[in-house]
């Protein structure tokens, strides 16, 4: 049997500087060829991107063909003072991407005859190009949710939110399958659509990738504040990698915490320095660390390429994790790759949810409940004895190679066999 094809729609895809999703199709165009699926790609062009990084140009195989259709940012190129119609920004600020796109689509598909359409959200236009080629061709589509489309509080515009809804209930009505990247998600929208047969709904989660590993381990080695350092010469670091949203993520008890035990006399700059990259929310935590006296122990740091993200990551002594109550169905994409970089972890969740679930799995990390300062002073003082003295635990490597997007690969190339073998 011949190479099937897969046609991937994908707002994030290289070279776009921002958000973990890039990694989830960038990894899957990679390595589905290895699994008897050949992919051609459909994306935007990069001037719709806020941030671009050529990081991750290289990782694109030569022998992929990459369609990137006409499309911008709304809210970039047609506001005035900020403002902008926002009739034009729906379902989202790119959705001049999709008649580009579906044009595009359409010649792609003449061309390359896919078996499958696949396209990822969220970035909502994305999963409208979609269901409209599948519409057009009748073509199997699997709809790729890394988050769920409608939240209790999400979208909080009244008409992005009835077009999400409208968009939602097209995307699980149509798609063969609807894939999601965590279990909670998945029972979210099988309560949500309870007529809707269960095979239809399917977790692939997301994962590390070892090869930028064995990349980011060589930058590490290159990097002068290695481990090698020694506990005694240098504060202990800990570090955040990412988002920090002041809601989902809210670090506030955290700092509160902080400011309580520097104030008992048990930790200070010369004994701990917190490094949060890439909050991008700044703003808003820099008033807060000056306020309770602790911007001499957290550092607000910029972005990174990606690589060295993940050098960082290698080289600390303690990596944190934030994910409040209001997003238990949700996994943050980077607690594969802390499970990865085999340091100590201290996650600030809930027990309840799917990253405490998927952490007590993997057997690491220790767990303080987000929003309880006092948890999270006793669990801070803890963690923070353990990786002095060596005792915080770490995942064997024998037992990470689960969590790798290759295995994920694997897991999405079995579906679309199904899908194509019902052809």
């Amino acid at each position: 049997m011949g190479c099937r094809r897969i046609l991937m729609i994908a707002y994030h895809y290289p070279p776009v500087g921002v958000s973990s999703g890039v990694h989830r199709t960038l990894k899957f165009s990679q390595y589905l060829p290895d699994y008897g699926w050949k992919p051609v790609v459909l994306s935007i062009t990069p001037n719709a991107y806020g941030r671009v990084s050529d990081d991750q140009l290289g990782d694109i195989p030569s022998e992929l063909f990459v369609k990137r259709a006409c499309g911008f940012d709304t809210a970039r190129a047609l506001s005035l003072k900020g403002r902008y119609p926002h009739f034009l920004a729906l379902p989202d600020r790119w959705v001049s991407w999709w008649p580009a796109a579906a044009f595009a689509g359409m010649r792609l598909i003449k061309k390359y005859k896919p078996d499958v359409i696949w396209s990822t959200y969220p970035i909502a236009t994305a999963q409208l190009i979609g269901l409209t080629l599948h519409k057009m061709t009748g073509l199997p589509w699997v709809a790729d949710l890394r988050d769920s489309m409608v939240d209790p509080y999400y979208p909080v515009n009244p008409a992005q939110r009835r077009v999400f809804r409208w968009l939602e209930q097209r995307t699980v009505l149509n798609a063969a399958k609807v894939v999601f990247t965590t279990p909670g998600t998945l029972n979210m929208y099988q309560g949500r659509y309870p007529n809707v047969p269960g095979s239809r709904f399917e977790v692939i989660a997301n994962g590390y990738d070892e090869v930028d590993f064995v990349r980011a381990a060589v930058a590490a080695d290159a990097t002068p504040n290695n481990l090698e350092i020694g506990y005694l010469r240098r504060p202990l670091r800990f570090v955040h990698s990412g988002v920090l949203y002041p809601s989902e993520r809210d670090p506030l008890p955290f700092f509160q915490a902080l400011a309580t035990l520097k104030g008992e006399g048990e930790i200070s700059s010369q004994s701990l320095k917190v490094i949060l990259r890439a909050t991008g929310h700044d703003d808003v935590y820099l008033p807060l660390l000056c306020q309770l006296g602790i911007e001499d122990i957290v550092e607000l740091a910029p972005a990174l390429d990606y690589r060295l993200a993940l050098a960082e990551m290698l080289t600390c002594d303690g990596l944190l994790l934030f994910q409040a109550g209001s997003c238990d169905h949700q996994i943050p994409a980077k607690v594969y790759e802390y499970i990865r970089a085999g340091r100590p972890i201290l996650a600030l969740t809930t027990p309840e949810g799917d990253t405490a679930a998927v952490l007590a799995e993997a057997g690491v990390g220790q767990l303080v409940v987000i929003d309880d300062q006092e948890s999270v002073r006793r669990g801070l003082l803890v963690f923070i004895r353990q990786v002095s003295t060596g005792e915080a635990v770490e995942l064997p490597m024998g037992k990470v190679e689960h969590y790798s997007r290759y295995a994920r690969t694997a897991e999405f190339a079995s579906l679309l066999d199904s899908l194509a073998c019902l052809r």
